[in-house]
C-alpha cells in the first residue's frame, strides 16, 4: 500500500462494486484496519527513536495499534486475503500486519506465504521481526525455535533477532551462530550477544573485532565495547564515527559512555575540528555529559545547522526543557531544513532535527548563569542529576525516548551480564517489567 494519503482517506485496494452493500462496508471496514495498522507501526518505529515521546505515548501507539490488529484478527479469512494482497508492495507495514496474523494462529501455509515475500530484504525482514517481538514469547517461541534450527542462515538470523528483541536468551544457537559462514548471520549474532550479556561469549565475539566484513566488525566491536569496554572495541567505533560509516550513530553512544572523561573530551575537540564532524561532537558532548561542555553547546546554537541539536545535548546534561518559554526560539530566517517544494532540489533527507525546539541562546545563556554552581565538573550528568544507578533506573521509566535509551546503556555498562533494556519492547511490555521492579 502507498502511504500517501491521510488514513482516513487511504484505502488502496480496489472494493468490488458489484458485491452487495453489506459486503462492501465490511471489505472497506477491513481495508481501514490494514492501512492504519501499517501507517501506525511506521510511525511507531519511528517514534520509538524521537526525542519528543515518553513511553507513555509509545504504550498509546500500541494500544491504537493493537485495536486495528484485532480489527483484522475479527474479520477471519476476509483480513488474512487482504493482507495477503498487500504484500505484493513488500512494505514493512504491511509485512508487520500479514506477519502478526500469521504468527498469532500458527497458520504453516500463511506463515510460508510470509516468509516467501520477505525472503531476505533487509525492511521487510525487520517488520517480520517486529511482528514476533510483539506477540507474548510464550507464543512467539514455537516459531522462534523453529527459525533457529534451520539450516538456511536468513531464517536463523530471523530467529537471533527476535529472540533478541525479547531479550530471551537462544543458548547454544548464539554461540553456533557467532561460527557461521554466513556473515549476516554472524553480524546479528555478534550483536546479540551485547544486547543478551552474555559476557560468557566475550572472547569469542572479540576474535571478530578485526574481520574484514564491516557488520561483523562493527556488531563485534559494540557488544565488547557494551560488555567488557576493551580498548581496540573502542577504538573500532570511534573509526566508524570518524568516517560517518553504517551505525556511526550507536557507535557514538556507546564509544563515549566507554570512554574515561578526558579522553572523551579531547575526542569531542577532536571530532569538532573537522567540519563534517561537527555534529557527531555535538552529540557526543550531550552523551559524556560532563558541565565543562556547556559554554561551548551554548556557543553552537549560534548555528542553524547544529542550534537544535546542541539544544537537545543541553538538556541531556542539565536537564532543562527548551520547549517553552523563554527557552525556545524562533527558526531562523532564511535557513531550510529538509526538502522543499521545489522540484528541482534533490535533497531528499528529512530534517533530522523536525521534532527538537528551536533554542533561544540568550535566554539559556542567562539559565546557565544562574544556575552554573549546581553542577560539579568532572562528573557525567544526565538529564540534570549525576549518573547514578538510581536515577538512570529513573530516567529509564519517565524520561523521553532518546534519554531512556541513554539510561539503559549506562545501566547495562554499570552491570555487565545484565541484558541491555529495549526500550523499543511493545509498550504494555516495558511497563509491566518496570512495575515488576525488572529490567
Amino acid at each position: 500500500m502507498k502511504k500517501v494519503l491521510p488514513i482516513d482517506l487511504a484505502i488502496q485496494s480496489p472494493i468490488d462494486t458489484t458485491l452487495p452493500m453489506r459486503q462492501r462496508t465490511i471489505e472497506i471496514v477491513v481495508t481501514q484496519h490494514l492501512e492504519e495498522v501499517a501507517i501506525l507501526w511506521l510511525r511507531r518505529d519511528d517514534g520509538a527513536g524521537q526525542p519528543h515521546y515518553f513511553l507513555k505515548d509509545l504504550a498509546e501507539f500500541d494500544d491504537q495499534l493493537a485495536a486495528h490488529l484485532d480489527g483484522l484478527k475479527i474479520a477471519g479469512e476476509s483480513g488474512w486475503v487482504l493482507c495477503e494482497q498487500e504484500l505484493r508492495w513488500q512494505e514493512p507495514g504491511e509485512v508487520f500486519a500479514a506477519a502478526l496474523l500469521a504468527f498469532a494462529d500458527g497458520d504453516g501455509h500463511r506463515i510460508q506465504t510470509v516468509l516467501d515475500v520477505v525472503d531476505q530484504s533487509t525492511e521487510p525482514s525487520r517488520a517480520l521481526v517486529s511482528a514476533l517481538g510483539w506477540l507474548p514469547y510464550d507464543r512467539a517461541a514455537e516459531h522462534i525455535n523453529q527459525f533457529l534450527s534451520t539450516e538456511t542462515p536468513w531464517l536463523r538470523r530471523i530467529g537471533i533477532a527476535a529472540a533478541a528483541a525479547h531479550r530471551h536468551d537462544p543458548g547454544a544457537a548464539l554461540a553456533a551462530a557467532i561460527k557461521d559462514s554466513d556473515s549476516l548471520l554472524r553480524a546479528r549474532a555478534l550483536r546479540a550477544v551485547g544486547e543478551l550479556g552474555r559476557v560468557d561469549l566475550l572472547n569469542a565475539a572479540g576474535q571478530h573485532v578485526g574481520a574484514e566484513d564491516d557488520l561483523c566488525r562493527f556488531s563485534a566491536a559494540w557488544s565488547v565495547a557494551l560488555l567488557s569496554g576493551a580498548e581496540e572495541a573502542i577504538e573500532e567505533l570511534q573509526a566508524v564515527v570518524e568516517r560517518s560509516g553504517s551505525g556511526s550513530e550507536r557507535a557514538l553512544q556507546l564509544a563515549l559512555r566507554r570512554m574515561e572523561i578526558g579522553q572523551g573530551e579531547s575526542w569531542i575537540q577532536r571530532l569538532a575540528e573537522l567540519p563534517h564532524l561537527a555534529r557527531p561532537a555535538v552529540v557526543g558532548a550531550g552523551v559524556l555529559g560532563v558541565p565543562e561542555s556547556i559554554s561551548w553547546l551554548i556557543d553552537q546554537m549560534q548555528i542553524p545547522e547544529l542550534a537544535r541539536v546542541a539544544g537537545e545535548a543541553f538538556t541531556a546534561i542539565t536537564g532543562l526543557a527548551l520547549d517553552s518559554q523563554p527557552f525556545e526560539g524562533e527558526w531562523p530566517e532564511g535557513f531550510v531544513a529538509g526538502p522543499t517544494e521545489d522540484p528541482e532540489d534533490e535533497n531528499v533527507e528529512m530534517d533530522a532535527d523536525e521534532n527538537l525546539p528551536w533554542p533561544n541562546r540568550e535566554a539559556i545563556a542567562d539559565w546557565w548563569r544562574k544556575h552554573r554552581d549546581r553542577f560539579e565538573p568532572g562528573t557525567r550528568y544526565l538529564v540534570g542529576r549525576p549518573m547514578t544507578v538510581e536515577w538512570l533506573d529513573e530516567v529509564l521509566r519517565n524520561g523521553y525516548q532518546r534519554q531512556r535509551a541513554a539510561a539503559a546503556l549506562e545501566l547495562a555498562i554499570r552491570q555487565p551480564g545484565t541484558p541491555l533494556f529495549e526500550v523499543r519492547a511493545p509498550g504494555w511490555r516495558q511497563q509491566k517489567l518496570l512495575a515488576a521492579g525488572g529490567r
